[in-house]
This record gives structure tokens, sequence and C-alpha cells, in this order.
């Protein structure tokens, strides 16, 4: 390495730094869960920035499953699938998923990330238009640079913006509007209802990446789709198994037959990755299974997470990211379902040119109180836009949230003090 891109690199990491936006890992010293250790704290803290929704990481039965898988089935393929990395339990979670998911067939890939890398090369050329809102998950926005097809981008769930794009992509072959179901940084659901109205008027397709719904949101845990009533009107899913399904690794996408064929020919993270491991497979069929049974879980999250913010509103803090910063007020076209229960992701927001900072010392006093939450910045989210985001989950009680509560309220005011 020469001393000149050394200098340069080490520049860049100050600048992060100065600018209160370095992330720093804690590694944890137990299994996921509710509680967990953390090698900063003396005592286990409760843990509320994992994905964990239905608090299947740690439940023994996936935990049993996956460790039968690993007997049964091996470490690892060593292999693609089309080579010789496909085992009966890889074909087995895709059937289940499709049948879970009321689709015709299911594609794995090893991560959701790589699987909204695959399939708009894969599916689509430089004739077609892709349409994508705003905040879509990088995963997504990646996916879709590595794709030839034009590239539209309308205003977060600003129906108004998404009619004008689609009209500007008129003389395209095929159009998709491309959509996280669920967004990862504020909590908000897509409005999938007036999406799917106008991608019908305009002959357009629809992809909604459901990674922050699938398993828990819906009655059935089918995610955004069956929420809205829109499951027959969407074309393409795509999902992971790292959060609600067990929380391990793993994505899919999932759609028609013929679809989710041409992917297995063409989709190159599908094609140049090594197959999900077996022990996940096995751990991620048994939390399917465990997915239908688990109306009692997701009405404990909805609980969980209409406590958590009516007691953070009467604690005065702002949880809602779209009025909060330096960028005011949403969109006029901005659709906002009001329909529906809210979303366990609960963005608490720190606005302003010193909101990195003061999200940071919150979360470090939270520590020091039992709680682990994670600040986050630019360039995760919008400069100005800073938060910690809080994400329930149905392995938390009614006094855990509390003491989240509580810790946040504590933490503010030791923050104000060494300001």
């Amino acid at each position: 390495m020469t001393d000149a891109f050394a200098a340069h690199v080490r520049a860049t990491l100050d600048e992060i730094d100065a600018a209160g936006l370095t992330k720093r890992e804690r590694v944890i010293t137990t299994p996921q869960g509710g509680q967990i250790g953390v090698s900063t704290a003396d005592d286990r803290v409760l843990n509320f920035c994992a994905n964990n929704y239905l608090g299947l990481a740690d439940e023994p039965s996936v935990v049993a499953a996956a460790r039968e898988g690993l007997d049964a089935w091996g470490f690892g393929m060593a292999s693609v699938r089309f080579i010789c990395g496909t085992q009966a339990p890889h074909r087995a979670l895709e059937n289940r998923l499709s049948a879970f998911l009321g689709t015709d067939d299911t594609i794995l890939f090893s991560s959701c990330f790589d699987a909204n890398a695959g399939v708009f090369e894969a599916l689509f050329s430089a004739e077609d238009a892709i349409i994508s809102d705003e905040l879509n998950h990088a995963s997504l926005i990646d996916g879709i640079r590595l794709c030839k097809a034009q590239r539209f981008r309308y205003r977060n769930a600003d129906m108004a913006d998404l009619a004008a794009q689609l009209e500007a992509a008129a003389s395209a072959r095929f159009r998709i509007v491309v959509t996280d179901g669920v967004f990862s940084m504020d909590g908000a659901y897509a409005p999938l209802r007036e999406i799917c109205d106008l991608a019908d008027a305009h002959d357009a397709l629809v992809l909604v990446d459901d990674s922050h719904a699938v398993g828990f949101v819906g009655e059935g845990g089918r995610g955004t789709s069956e929420l809205f009533g829109v499951a027959d009107r969407v074309d393409l899913l795509t999902g992971t198994l790292g959060k609600a399904l067990g929380g391990a690794s793993g994505g899919y996408v999932s759609g028609r037959a013929d679809v989710v064929e041409l992917l297995r020919q063409r989709a190159r993270p599908y094609l140049f990755s090594n197959s999900v491991a077996p022990s996940v497979v096995a751990g991620s069929l048994a939390a399917l299974d465990l997915v239908d049974a688990s109306a009692d879980a997701r009405a404990r999250l909805r609980e969980n997470t209409e406590l958590f913010r009516s007691l953070m509103t009467e604690a005065g803090f702002d949880l809602d990211p779209f009025t909060a910063g330096p960028q005011g007020a949403p969109a006029a076209g901005r659709v906002i379902p009001t329909d529906v229960p809210p979303h366990p992701i609960t963005p608490v927001m720190f606005p302003g040119e010193d909101g990195a900072r003061l999200a940071g010392r919150v979360a470090e006093h939270m520590l020091a109180h039992g709680v682990y939450v994670i600040p986050f910045s630019f360039p995760v989210v919008p400069r100005g836009k800073a938060r910690i985001r809080v994400q329930l989950s149905a392995a938390h009680t009614g006094d855990d949230v509390r003491a989240c509560v509580d810790a946040f309220v504590a933490a503010r005011a030791a923050s104000q003090e060494t300001e």
C-alpha cells in the first residue's frame, strides 16, 4: 500500500470520527434474545435493537432442529446449487416458503442482499424501466444499479410522484415498481394498495422486499401484502430468513414458477455463491412451523409496540422521522397508511446538526442503565435525521418495555447535563 493511500484512508476515518459517525461494534457474549450479555457490561442487558421480532433466535425447538440438521446433513455444502449444492431440505424449505407466502415457487439465496442483487439483472434489460422508492434498502438500490434497465426514483410513498415516474417511463418494454414493504429506518409501511392500483393502471409489475414483515405482519404473519390485502397483485416478493424467521441467514425471491426458473438460470449470486448451510435450512423450516402457531406472539409484539410508543410519546420523545429535523414535513403526495397497527421498528429521533453525537451519548448512558440500543446516523440515515432505532420483540415483557422507557428518560437527562 502506498503512503498516500494509507494517509487518505486514515484522514477519511478521522473525518468520520470527528463528525460523531463512527460505528463501533459491541461484542455479544450470549445467544441472541430479549436479554443478552455484552462484553462492556457487567450484567445482562435488555436488547432493544435486534430483528428478533418473534423471539425465535434462541427458541429451543429451532436450535434443536438446526442441531439435527447439522448431524444429518453436515456443516456446509462446499458448492453452489446447480453443481452439487442442493439437498432435499433446500427444496423442502423453498416449497414451504411458497406454501406459506401463497406463491408458485421460491428460490433461496445466501442472503436477501444477494436475492436483491440478483433479481433485477436476471429479469430486466436496457429496454425496461425500474421505478424505485427513494428510501428503499441498500440491497435494492445496489441490485438496481447492477441492472442495465432505465432507473427512475420516486419520493418516499408519494403516489403523485410515482404516477409521474410511471408516465416518464411509458416507453419502456416492461416497468416494475420496487418498494420495501416496511422502511427499515422508519418503521413506516409502504402504501401497497395505492402502489398496486397505480401499477395496474400503468400495466406495471410490483416487487416488494418484505424482510421486516414476513413472519409477524398480517393476520397469519405473511407480510405486508397480506396486511393490505394485495397478495394476488404483488408479482415478486423478496425477503430474509435472518430476522423474524429464526434470525440466522438466507434470503429468497418468491413468485411465478417460470420467473423463479429464470432466476435459477441467470441470477449471478445464486449461480456463484455457496448454498445456505444445512443447519440454517433445518432451523428455518422449524421456525416456519412455529410462525403458523405464533398468533399469541404476534399479539404480544403488537402490545409491546403500542405500549412503548405510548409511554415514549408521554415522556416527550419524537418518534416521527418524517417531521423531525431540517427537512421539514413530508411531501404532500405521501400516503401514510393509518388503518394498520404500528410496526415494532420505532425510531427515537435526535434531529439537527448535533443529533448524531447526542444519540450516541444517550445510547451509551442507556447501556449503563441495562438497555442495549444503537444510534443511527449518516450515511445510514440522512444528515440531520439521527435516531436510535428501537425494535420491539415478542421476547420482551411489559416490564422490559417500561424499563427501556425509564432508561431513555434517565439517559436524556444525563446527556443534557454533560453537554
